[in-house]
Protein backbone atom coordinates (compact mmCIF):
# COMPACT_ATOMS: atom_id res chain seq x y z
CA UNK A 1 0.00 0.00 0.00
CA UNK A 2 1.40 3.56 -0.58
CA UNK A 3 3.08 5.50 2.09
CA UNK A 4 0.75 7.88 1.79
CA UNK A 5 -2.34 5.60 2.76
CA UNK A 6 -3.54 4.49 6.47
CA UNK A 7 -5.46 1.54 6.49
CA UNK A 8 -8.36 1.73 8.95
CA UNK A 9 -9.73 -1.82 7.76
CA UNK A 10 -9.03 -4.00 10.98
CA UNK A 11 -10.80 -1.84 13.10
CA UNK A 12 -13.32 -0.74 10.61
CA UNK A 13 -14.80 -4.20 9.84
CA UNK A 14 -14.50 -4.86 13.57
CA UNK A 15 -17.68 -2.09 14.42
CA UNK A 16 -19.62 -3.03 11.36
CA UNK A 17 -22.98 -4.34 11.27
CA UNK A 18 -21.97 -6.24 8.19
CA UNK A 19 -19.00 -7.37 6.80
CA UNK A 20 -18.04 -4.58 4.51
CA UNK A 21 -14.45 -3.61 2.60
CA UNK A 22 -13.30 0.27 3.79
CA UNK A 23 -9.76 1.22 3.03
CA UNK A 24 -10.98 5.31 3.45
CA UNK A 25 -7.72 7.52 4.59
CA UNK A 26 -7.20 10.85 5.56
CA UNK A 27 -5.52 13.16 2.64
CA UNK A 28 -5.82 16.82 4.07
CA UNK A 29 -7.44 18.68 6.99
CA UNK A 30 -8.43 22.71 7.21
CA UNK A 31 -10.03 24.94 9.88
CA UNK A 32 -11.51 28.54 9.99
CA UNK A 33 -11.73 30.14 13.59
CA UNK A 34 -15.37 30.46 15.05
CA UNK A 35 -14.99 33.77 16.14
CA UNK A 36 -14.18 35.41 13.06
CA UNK A 37 -16.73 37.47 11.55
CA UNK A 38 -18.66 36.06 7.96
CA UNK A 39 -19.43 38.66 4.83
CA UNK A 40 -23.25 39.12 5.60
CA UNK A 41 -22.43 43.06 6.20
CA UNK A 42 -24.88 42.89 9.49
CA UNK A 43 -24.06 45.20 12.45
CA UNK A 44 -24.87 44.83 15.65
CA UNK A 45 -25.55 42.27 18.41
CA UNK A 46 -28.05 39.97 18.90
CA UNK A 47 -30.47 39.16 22.39
CA UNK A 48 -27.19 37.44 23.91
CA UNK A 49 -24.53 40.02 22.83
CA UNK A 50 -23.33 37.83 19.88
CA UNK A 51 -22.58 40.04 16.75
CA UNK A 52 -25.18 39.06 13.92
CA UNK A 53 -22.13 38.90 11.58
CA UNK A 54 -20.36 36.14 13.57
CA UNK A 55 -18.85 33.37 11.33
CA UNK A 56 -19.28 30.78 14.43
CA UNK A 57 -20.05 27.37 13.30
CA UNK A 58 -20.95 26.32 9.48
CA UNK A 59 -20.55 22.67 9.52
CA UNK A 60 -24.21 21.30 9.79
CA UNK A 61 -24.38 21.22 5.85
CA UNK A 62 -21.59 21.09 2.82
CA UNK A 63 -22.31 21.04 -0.42
CA UNK A 64 -20.10 20.67 -3.34
CA UNK A 65 -20.90 23.19 -6.35
CA UNK A 66 -18.43 22.05 -8.64
CA UNK A 67 -14.55 22.69 -8.80
CA UNK A 68 -13.26 23.70 -5.50
CA UNK A 69 -16.61 25.69 -4.42
CA UNK A 70 -18.55 24.64 -1.38
CA UNK A 71 -22.26 26.25 0.05
CA UNK A 72 -21.82 25.99 3.95
CA UNK A 73 -24.35 26.05 6.39
CA UNK A 74 -25.01 27.38 9.50
CA UNK A 75 -27.73 25.69 11.95
CA UNK A 76 -30.05 28.24 13.99
CA UNK A 77 -27.40 30.63 15.56
CA UNK A 78 -25.35 30.56 18.65
CA UNK A 79 -27.45 29.34 21.38
CA UNK A 80 -25.21 28.06 23.68
CA UNK A 81 -24.71 30.82 26.13
CA UNK A 82 -27.43 31.01 28.60
CA UNK A 83 -30.17 33.68 28.05
CA UNK A 84 -33.65 33.58 27.88
CA UNK A 85 -34.90 29.71 28.38
CA UNK A 86 -38.35 30.22 27.50
CA UNK A 87 -36.56 30.05 23.73
CA UNK A 88 -34.05 27.44 24.30
CA UNK A 89 -31.82 30.40 24.28
CA UNK A 90 -32.47 30.74 20.63
CA UNK A 91 -31.58 34.48 18.56
CA UNK A 92 -33.17 36.47 16.09
CA UNK A 93 -29.92 35.15 13.95
CA UNK A 94 -30.41 35.10 10.14
CA UNK A 95 -30.00 31.80 8.98
CA UNK A 96 -27.91 31.77 5.67
CA UNK A 97 -25.56 30.01 3.33
CA UNK A 98 -21.27 30.21 3.60
CA UNK A 99 -19.92 30.03 -0.16
CA UNK A 100 -16.15 29.07 0.15
CA UNK A 101 -13.68 27.83 -1.63
CA UNK A 102 -11.64 24.41 -0.23
CA UNK A 103 -8.86 23.86 -2.33
CA UNK A 104 -6.68 21.25 -2.38
CA UNK A 105 -2.71 21.28 -3.32
CA UNK A 106 -0.70 18.19 -3.35
CA UNK A 107 2.62 18.08 -0.95
CA UNK A 108 5.74 16.43 -1.56
CA UNK A 109 7.38 16.13 2.06
CA UNK A 110 4.22 16.44 4.99
CA UNK A 111 1.76 14.25 6.98
CA UNK A 112 -0.79 14.29 4.65
CA UNK A 113 -0.52 14.19 0.81
CA UNK A 114 -2.97 17.47 -0.11
CA UNK A 115 -2.78 20.17 2.28
CA UNK A 116 -6.22 22.48 1.74
CA UNK A 117 -7.02 25.82 1.77
CA UNK A 118 -10.27 27.64 3.21
CA UNK A 119 -11.44 30.38 2.50
CA UNK A 120 -14.46 32.36 3.30
CA UNK A 121 -16.11 34.35 -0.25
CA UNK A 122 -19.99 34.84 0.06
CA UNK A 123 -22.25 35.08 3.03
CA UNK A 124 -26.05 35.01 1.54
CA UNK A 125 -29.16 35.31 3.83
CA UNK A 126 -32.17 33.59 3.46
CA UNK A 127 -35.76 35.13 3.27
CA UNK A 128 -39.47 34.60 2.04
CA UNK A 129 -41.10 37.14 0.16
CA UNK A 130 -44.64 36.41 1.82
CA UNK A 131 -44.82 37.88 5.37
CA UNK A 132 -43.69 35.34 8.08
CA UNK A 133 -45.04 34.85 11.54
CA UNK A 134 -42.95 36.17 14.11
CA UNK A 135 -43.09 35.90 17.89
CA UNK A 136 -41.77 39.11 19.97
CA UNK A 137 -38.46 40.29 17.68
CA UNK A 138 -37.99 39.77 14.45
CA UNK A 139 -34.71 40.64 12.32
CA UNK A 140 -34.28 44.48 12.08
CA UNK A 141 -33.48 44.19 8.69
CA UNK A 142 -36.91 43.34 7.51
CA UNK A 143 -38.13 45.19 4.61
CA UNK A 144 -41.06 44.78 2.62
CA UNK A 145 -40.62 41.74 -0.07
CA UNK A 146 -37.72 41.00 1.99
CA UNK A 147 -39.20 38.68 5.35
CA UNK A 148 -35.46 37.11 7.08
CA UNK A 149 -35.67 33.88 8.59
CA UNK A 150 -34.89 33.57 12.42
CA UNK A 151 -33.37 31.16 14.20
CA UNK A 152 -35.50 32.52 17.50
CA UNK A 153 -37.81 29.03 18.12
CA UNK A 154 -40.91 31.00 19.37
CA UNK A 155 -41.40 32.64 15.81
CA UNK A 156 -44.31 30.94 14.80
CA UNK A 157 -48.16 30.17 14.46
CA UNK A 158 -49.73 28.63 17.44
CA UNK A 159 -52.85 27.66 15.23
CA UNK A 160 -50.90 25.87 13.03
CA UNK A 161 -49.14 22.53 13.26
CA UNK A 162 -44.99 22.07 12.73
CA UNK A 163 -45.42 22.28 8.68
CA UNK A 164 -46.88 25.77 8.71
CA UNK A 165 -44.43 26.91 5.94
CA UNK A 166 -45.05 30.48 7.07
CA UNK A 167 -43.71 30.26 10.57
CA UNK A 168 -40.18 32.49 10.67
CA UNK A 169 -38.13 29.72 12.52
CA UNK A 170 -35.59 28.24 10.80
CA UNK A 171 -32.76 25.80 11.78
CA UNK A 172 -31.11 24.49 8.25
CA UNK A 173 -29.19 21.28 8.64
CA UNK A 174 -28.38 19.78 5.35
CA UNK A 175 -27.80 21.15 1.68
CA UNK A 176 -27.33 20.10 -1.78
CA UNK A 177 -27.11 22.27 -4.68
CA UNK A 178 -29.15 21.92 -8.03
CA UNK A 179 -27.91 20.64 -11.18
CA UNK A 180 -28.05 24.16 -12.93
CA UNK A 181 -25.93 25.65 -10.08
CA UNK A 182 -28.93 27.96 -9.52
CA UNK A 183 -31.04 26.69 -6.84
CA UNK A 184 -29.68 25.04 -3.65
CA UNK A 185 -32.58 22.94 -1.42
CA UNK A 186 -32.38 22.62 2.61
CA UNK A 187 -33.96 21.06 5.22
CA UNK A 188 -34.98 22.40 8.43
CA UNK A 189 -35.60 20.79 11.91
CA UNK A 190 -38.39 22.66 13.31
CA UNK A 191 -40.58 21.58 10.66
CA UNK A 192 -39.34 19.43 9.42
CA UNK A 193 -39.13 21.19 6.44
CA UNK A 194 -37.47 20.65 2.27
CA UNK A 195 -36.88 23.94 0.88
CA UNK A 196 -35.59 25.61 -2.40
CA UNK A 197 -33.45 28.60 -2.15
CA UNK A 198 -32.26 31.08 -5.26
CA UNK A 199 -28.13 30.59 -4.58
CA UNK A 200 -27.97 34.24 -5.85
CA UNK A 201 -30.41 35.89 -3.52
CA UNK A 202 -31.27 33.55 -0.67
CA UNK A 203 -35.13 33.82 -1.37
CA UNK A 204 -37.51 31.02 -1.06
CA UNK A 205 -38.59 29.76 -3.88
CA UNK A 206 -40.54 26.69 -3.45
CA UNK A 207 -41.79 24.24 -0.58
CA UNK A 208 -41.64 20.90 -1.03
CA UNK A 209 -44.85 19.16 0.89
CA UNK A 210 -44.34 16.45 3.12
CA UNK A 211 -47.56 14.26 4.86
CA UNK A 212 -48.40 16.37 7.50
CA UNK A 213 -50.09 13.27 9.31
CA UNK A 214 -46.83 11.68 9.90
CA UNK A 215 -44.09 14.40 9.96
CA UNK A 216 -46.18 17.06 11.65
CA UNK A 217 -45.91 17.96 15.37
CA UNK A 218 -49.30 18.91 16.30
CA UNK A 219 -48.36 21.54 19.35
CA UNK A 220 -45.79 23.67 18.99
CA UNK A 221 -43.50 25.28 21.62
CA UNK A 222 -40.81 27.67 21.81
CA UNK A 223 -39.20 25.38 24.56
CA UNK A 224 -38.35 21.84 22.67
CA UNK A 225 -38.49 20.17 26.38
CA UNK A 226 -42.16 21.63 26.63
CA UNK A 227 -43.14 20.42 22.80
CA UNK A 228 -41.87 16.71 23.48
CA UNK A 229 -44.26 16.14 25.75
CA UNK A 230 -46.87 17.87 24.26
CA UNK A 231 -47.09 15.63 21.58
CA UNK A 232 -47.35 11.94 20.46
CA UNK A 233 -46.61 11.80 17.15
CA UNK A 234 -44.45 13.33 14.46
CA UNK A 235 -40.56 14.61 14.49
CA UNK A 236 -39.58 14.99 17.65
CA UNK A 237 -38.07 18.76 18.68
CA UNK A 238 -34.85 19.76 17.43
CA UNK A 239 -34.76 16.21 15.40
CA UNK A 240 -36.46 16.83 12.68
CA UNK A 241 -34.86 16.81 9.01
CA UNK A 242 -31.14 16.51 9.22
CA UNK A 243 -29.69 15.31 6.41
CA UNK A 244 -30.20 15.65 2.59
CA UNK A 245 -28.94 14.27 -0.47
CA UNK A 246 -29.55 14.59 -3.83
CA UNK A 247 -29.29 11.91 -7.00
CA UNK A 248 -26.43 12.48 -8.89
CA UNK A 249 -28.55 13.49 -12.38
CA UNK A 250 -30.67 16.53 -9.69
CA UNK A 251 -33.68 14.98 -10.19
CA UNK A 252 -34.78 13.31 -6.68
CA UNK A 253 -34.10 14.74 -3.31
CA UNK A 254 -33.76 12.25 0.10
CA UNK A 255 -34.45 14.22 2.69
CA UNK A 256 -33.14 12.57 6.29
CA UNK A 257 -35.03 12.53 9.64
CA UNK A 258 -32.04 12.83 12.71
CA UNK A 259 -34.55 10.68 15.30
CA UNK A 260 -37.32 8.50 14.38
CA UNK A 261 -40.49 10.36 14.77
CA UNK A 262 -42.42 9.86 17.90
CA UNK A 263 -45.20 7.25 16.67
CA UNK A 264 -41.89 5.07 14.90
CA UNK A 265 -40.22 4.98 18.96
CA UNK A 266 -38.61 8.73 19.15
CA UNK A 267 -35.37 9.76 20.35
CA UNK A 268 -33.43 6.89 20.96
CA UNK A 269 -34.97 4.43 18.90
CA UNK A 270 -34.06 2.82 15.99
CA UNK A 271 -36.74 2.85 12.97
CA UNK A 272 -35.52 5.87 10.54
CA UNK A 273 -37.32 7.39 7.57
CA UNK A 274 -35.39 8.41 4.97
CA UNK A 275 -38.25 10.55 2.13
CA UNK A 276 -37.68 10.60 -1.16
CA UNK A 277 -38.97 13.52 -3.06
CA UNK A 278 -39.03 14.04 -6.96
CA UNK A 279 -38.44 17.27 -7.49
CA UNK A 280 -40.52 17.77 -11.10
CA UNK A 281 -43.35 16.48 -9.25
CA UNK A 282 -42.80 17.07 -5.52
CA UNK A 283 -44.25 13.75 -5.31
CA UNK A 284 -42.94 11.62 -1.76
CA UNK A 285 -42.63 8.59 -1.15
CA UNK A 286 -41.17 7.10 2.42
CA UNK A 287 -38.31 4.50 3.35
CA UNK A 288 -37.11 2.62 6.14
CA UNK A 289 -33.53 3.05 7.97
CA UNK A 290 -32.21 1.44 10.71
CA UNK A 291 -30.16 3.36 13.21
CA UNK A 292 -28.72 0.35 15.48
CA UNK A 293 -25.34 -0.62 15.42
CA UNK A 294 -25.03 -3.71 16.57
CA UNK A 295 -20.82 -3.57 18.00
CA UNK A 296 -22.14 -0.95 20.30
CA UNK A 297 -25.92 -2.69 20.90
CA UNK A 298 -27.46 1.01 20.69
CA UNK A 299 -29.12 3.11 17.93
CA UNK A 300 -27.51 6.17 16.94
CA UNK A 301 -28.92 9.60 15.06
CA UNK A 302 -28.46 9.99 11.42
CA UNK A 303 -26.93 13.18 10.79
CA UNK A 304 -26.11 13.01 7.10
CA UNK A 305 -26.97 11.04 3.88
CA UNK A 306 -24.67 11.61 0.63
CA UNK A 307 -25.60 9.90 -2.84
CA UNK A 308 -23.65 7.88 -4.17
CA UNK A 309 -25.43 6.87 -7.11
CA UNK A 310 -29.10 7.34 -7.71
CA UNK A 311 -30.25 4.02 -5.27
CA UNK A 312 -27.37 3.99 -2.88
CA UNK A 313 -26.17 6.36 -0.07
CA UNK A 314 -23.54 7.14 2.36
CA UNK A 315 -25.08 7.86 6.08
CA UNK A 316 -23.31 9.63 8.66
CA UNK A 317 -23.79 7.78 12.26
CA UNK A 318 -22.47 9.64 15.25
CA UNK A 319 -22.43 9.93 19.33
CA UNK A 320 -21.84 13.51 20.43
CA UNK A 321 -18.57 12.75 22.22
CA UNK A 322 -15.16 14.53 21.42
CA UNK A 323 -14.07 17.84 21.16
CA UNK A 324 -16.57 20.76 21.90
CA UNK A 325 -18.35 18.56 24.48
CA UNK A 326 -15.32 18.04 26.85
CA UNK A 327 -15.17 13.93 26.36
CA UNK A 328 -13.63 11.80 23.84
CA UNK A 329 -15.53 10.48 20.68
CA UNK A 330 -16.28 6.88 20.28
CA UNK A 331 -18.90 6.59 17.24
CA UNK A 332 -18.24 8.29 13.96
CA UNK A 333 -19.23 5.73 11.10
CA UNK A 334 -20.31 6.04 7.62
CA UNK A 335 -22.67 3.37 6.54
CA UNK A 336 -23.47 2.36 3.11
CA UNK A 337 -27.26 1.52 2.38
CA UNK A 338 -29.22 0.88 -0.99
CA UNK A 339 -33.37 1.83 -1.56
CA UNK A 340 -33.05 -0.32 -4.27
CA UNK A 341 -35.96 -2.78 -3.89
CA UNK A 342 -36.78 -1.36 -0.41
CA UNK A 343 -40.32 -0.79 0.37
CA UNK A 344 -42.27 2.07 0.40
CA UNK A 345 -43.06 2.40 4.24
CA UNK A 346 -45.59 5.12 3.83
CA UNK A 347 -48.65 3.59 5.04
CA UNK A 348 -46.71 2.46 7.67
CA UNK A 349 -45.52 3.33 11.49
CA UNK A 350 -44.30 1.88 14.32
CA UNK A 351 -41.08 0.35 14.91
CA UNK A 352 -41.54 -3.12 14.83
CA UNK A 353 -42.98 -2.68 10.64
CA UNK A 354 -40.44 0.10 9.84
CA UNK A 355 -37.39 -2.25 10.38
CA UNK A 356 -39.27 -5.18 9.11
CA UNK A 357 -38.61 -3.17 5.66
CA UNK A 358 -35.26 -1.32 6.29
CA UNK A 359 -33.06 -2.55 4.17
CA UNK A 360 -29.28 -3.60 5.55
CA UNK A 361 -26.69 -1.49 5.70
CA UNK A 362 -22.69 -2.38 5.64
CA UNK A 363 -20.26 0.01 7.18
CA UNK A 364 -18.01 1.90 4.91
CA UNK A 365 -16.10 4.16 6.83
CA UNK A 366 -14.96 4.51 10.62
CA UNK A 367 -14.00 7.47 10.68
CA UNK A 368 -12.95 7.93 14.31
CA UNK A 369 -10.20 4.70 12.96
CA UNK A 370 -9.16 6.88 10.21
CA UNK A 371 -8.15 9.78 12.46
CA UNK A 372 -6.69 7.66 14.71
CA UNK A 373 -4.82 6.29 12.38
CA UNK A 374 -3.89 10.09 11.30
CA UNK A 375 -2.79 11.14 14.42
CA UNK A 376 -5.74 12.70 16.22
CA UNK A 377 -6.56 11.25 19.64
CA UNK A 378 -10.43 10.80 20.54
CA UNK A 379 -10.73 13.98 22.58
CA UNK A 380 -9.38 16.46 19.32
CA UNK A 381 -12.14 14.60 17.19
CA UNK A 382 -15.02 17.09 16.94
CA UNK A 383 -18.39 15.90 18.70
CA UNK A 384 -20.45 16.94 15.90
CA UNK A 385 -19.34 15.88 12.18
CA UNK A 386 -22.04 16.42 10.44
CA UNK A 387 -21.66 17.84 6.72
CA UNK A 388 -20.52 15.36 4.24
CA UNK A 389 -19.94 16.23 0.53
CA UNK A 390 -17.67 14.97 -2.62
CA UNK A 391 -15.51 16.63 -4.37
CA UNK A 392 -13.07 16.41 -7.72
CA UNK A 393 -11.53 13.52 -8.17
CA UNK A 394 -7.41 13.67 -7.38
CA UNK A 395 -4.65 11.48 -7.93
CA UNK A 396 -2.52 9.84 -5.05
CA UNK A 397 0.73 7.96 -6.15
CA UNK A 398 -0.39 7.31 -9.57
CA UNK A 399 -4.27 6.39 -8.65
CA UNK A 400 -6.82 8.19 -8.64
CA UNK A 401 -8.64 8.58 -5.91
CA UNK A 402 -12.32 9.91 -4.86
CA UNK A 403 -12.98 12.63 -2.13
CA UNK A 404 -15.25 13.43 0.68
CA UNK A 405 -15.25 16.49 2.77
CA UNK A 406 -16.74 16.06 6.14
CA UNK A 407 -16.99 19.53 8.58
CA UNK A 408 -18.28 19.60 12.07
CA UNK A 409 -20.84 21.60 13.85
CA UNK A 410 -18.85 23.60 16.53
CA UNK A 411 -22.43 25.00 18.17
CA UNK A 412 -20.94 28.54 17.43
CA UNK A 413 -18.60 27.93 20.41
CA UNK A 414 -14.81 29.09 19.20
CA UNK A 415 -13.26 28.00 22.87
CA UNK A 416 -14.64 24.61 23.37
CA UNK A 417 -15.73 23.58 27.56
CA UNK A 418 -12.56 23.06 29.18
CA UNK A 419 -10.65 25.71 27.32
CA UNK A 420 -9.59 23.84 24.12
CA UNK A 421 -9.99 25.44 20.96
CA UNK A 422 -13.38 24.86 18.84
CA UNK A 423 -12.69 25.65 15.16
CA UNK A 424 -14.31 24.78 12.26
CA UNK A 425 -12.68 22.08 10.68
CA UNK A 426 -12.77 20.13 7.26
CA UNK A 427 -11.42 16.80 7.19
CA UNK A 428 -10.52 15.38 3.44
CA UNK A 429 -10.77 12.08 3.00
CA UNK A 430 -9.71 9.76 0.23
CA UNK A 431 -11.52 6.47 -1.23
CA UNK A 432 -11.36 4.51 -4.55
CA UNK A 433 -13.98 2.14 -6.09
CA UNK A 434 -12.46 -0.65 -4.62
CA UNK A 435 -13.79 0.42 -1.31
CA UNK A 436 -17.48 0.85 -2.05
CA UNK A 437 -17.83 -3.17 -2.29
CA UNK A 438 -19.54 -3.34 -5.75
CA UNK A 439 -21.43 0.04 -5.77
CA UNK A 440 -21.22 2.16 -8.73
CA UNK A 441 -19.59 5.93 -7.60
CA UNK A 442 -21.21 8.50 -9.83
CA UNK A 443 -20.29 11.70 -8.49
CA UNK A 444 -22.83 14.99 -9.39
CA UNK A 445 -21.74 17.47 -12.31
CA UNK A 446 -23.06 20.93 -12.77
CA UNK A 447 -23.61 23.75 -15.22
CA UNK A 448 -22.20 26.47 -13.66
CA UNK A 449 -24.73 29.27 -13.28
CA UNK A 450 -23.75 32.34 -15.01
Amino acid sequence: MPKTLFSALAVACAAACLPAHAEVTLIARASLAGDASDLSGLTGLLENGVPGNLLGGLGSGLAWAGGTTFLALPDRGPNAAVWNTFVDNTTSWVPRIQTMTLALQPVADGSLPFTLQAQLTGTTLLYSRDALVYGPAQPPINTKGKHFFSGRSDNFNAGTDSLSPLDARLDPEGIRVSANGKRVYLTDEYGPYVYEFSRATGKRTRVFELPSATFAAATKSAMGATEISGNTRGRVANKGMEGLAISPDGSTLFGFVQSPLIQDGGDGGRANRIVKIDIASGAVSQYAYDNYITAFAKAYNSSEILALNSHEFLVLERDGKGLGDNSVAVVKQIYKVDLAGAEDVSGLEGAEALLAKAPAKTLFADLRAVLNAAGYTDAQIPAKLEAMAFGDDVVIDGVTKHTLYIANDNDFLAVAPGGLPNPNQFFVFAFDDADLGGSVFENQRFKQPK
